[in-house]
């Protein structure tokens, strides 16, 4: 099921503004029920939960900087 451009942007919005907080909240929750790990490990572990949020949501975000697609360009 391919999503519509408006679609789209809104759930990037709700990802945004509701997922990604969440998100970083369980994250450093995560991070802080391992035992005492060095600071290095920890940054790495910060940096790999950091960035794989995206990977499953990639779809979502694709264009959405972009102009409309499915708009009418009959501006005259």
């Amino acid at each position: 099921m391919a999503l519509s451009y408006k679609a789209r942007k809104r759930w990037s919005l709700v990802i945004l503004v509701i997922g990604l907080p969440l998100y970083a909240g369980l994250a450093v929750n995560l991070v802080a029920i391992l035992p005492a790990l060095p600071k290095a490990l920890e940054f790495i572990m910060y940096v790999a939960l950091g960035t794989v949020w995206v990977v499953p949501l990639k779809f979502v975000f694709q264009g959405i900087g972009q102009a409309d697609p499915d708009a009418d360009d009959d501006k005259n």
